[in-house]
């Protein structure tokens, strides 16, 4: 745990870094680098067997490449989706993208690595990276070299002088923050379905193919519905959702993972469109980034309630309190424009 919180510290500053990407050269310039140096550490773990410190180090490099990659992504899809009104397209196709190299990585990944080794693992990485720099390379974008500097300081404040941005932020982060309750269900799986690893993860795999089904529903219908009117709805509907886990049986774990992953992910791409239509312009990856942060840190208050309250008032009034909190975000709703 102590690893994997190390190794991912460059998503949490998402702001700081989309201010280096909104003022320094272009987001093209960022990815290309990125990735360069992606390449660079892929040859190095293919290569040479190092000790646990320098694995984690490279680690620590790989990520923060990722997180400028996503950045980067993330503001072309914010400037050129508010250019022709398809936020949500862009991310459906981002998210379907994401959830099936999910699951070769799941796949390919995990039989490279056992049939030849993580090393061997890690060179097969290099034509993907030299495949994603051919897309990068085909975008155009406008050079932003001669574009006038801005402090950090300066573009916080041209960000926070925007009340719908603040309205927003909270209205987020109460969306998001619920005691989370996901991993005792993991623990109820293991120990009282006797479900192995096999079946949980194709499980796992089948709610994947589901979420993907979501994102290209929300592709289909970006454009044709009322975000605001939609985020009201769903507010009640994530409430029955968690609640309807009172209620977890062999059966019932099964269609929540099928249903819930389709409606998650179209309610997801909706969250996630809203807040790219809102990101400042010319502040694009910094104030996109931003709301992400924000959505993030509701997440880990999430997981840190959860954790805290479970053994003191048992998974039963742990859904119900979750279900509760559902409805925090109500009252900002009609502050939205």
């Amino acid at each position: 745990m102590v690893i994997s919180s190390v190794t991912i510290f460059a998503w949490l500053i998402k702001p700081v870094i989309g201010y280096i990407i909104d003022n320094f050269f272009n987001k093209k310039i960022w990815i290309f680098l990125a990735l360069s140096l992606d390449i660079i550490l892929s040859l190095v773990l293919g290569i040479k067997q190092l000790p646990l410190v320098f694995l984690i180090t490279i680690l620590i490099i790989n990520s923060t490449n990722a997180a400028f990659r996503d950045v980067a992504v993330d503001g072309i899809m914010c400037v050129e989706g508010k250019n022709y009104n398809a936020t949500g397209k862009i991310q459906s196709i981002q998210w379907v993208s994401i959830l099936v190299a999910g699951i070769l990585t799941g796949a390919g990944g995990g039989y490279i690595a056992e049939k030849w080794g993580y090393q061997a693992a890690f060179l097969c990485l290099i034509p993907v990276y030299l495949l994603v720099g051919l897309a990068a390379h085909i975008y155009k974008e406008t050079d932003m070299l001669d574009r006038k500097r801005s402090n950090f300081v300066s573009d916080l404040k041209k960000i926070f002088a925007d009340k719908q941005i603040l309205v927003i932020g909270l209205f987020i982060f109460l969306y998001k923050y619920s005691p989370s309750f996901g991993t005792p269900l993991f623990f109820i799986q293991r120990d009282t379905f006797k479900w192995g690893k096999v079946w949980i993860g194709v499980l796992g795999t089948a709610g994947t193919i589901f979420s993907i089904a979501g994102a290209i529903l929300y592709y289909k219908f970006s454009q044709k519905i009322n975000i605001k009117k939609w985020l009201f709805f769903s507010v009640f509907l994530g409430a029955i959702t968690t609640l309807s886990y009172l209620y977890y049986t062999p059966v019932t774990a099964i269609v929540y993972d099928i249903i819930y992953g389709l409606m998650g992910m179209f309610i997801f791409l909706m969250i996630m469109d809203f807040m790219a239509r809102k990101s400042v312009k010319g502040l694009e990856a910094t104030s996109f980034a931003l709301l992400c942060s924000i959505s993030n840190l509701a997440l880990i208050a999430s997981n840190l309630s959860g954790a805290y309250l479970l053994p003191l008032i048992g998974l039963k009034w742990l859904i119900i309190i979750s279900a509760i909190t559902s409805f925090f975000c109500l009252p900002l709703i009609k502050r939205i424009d």
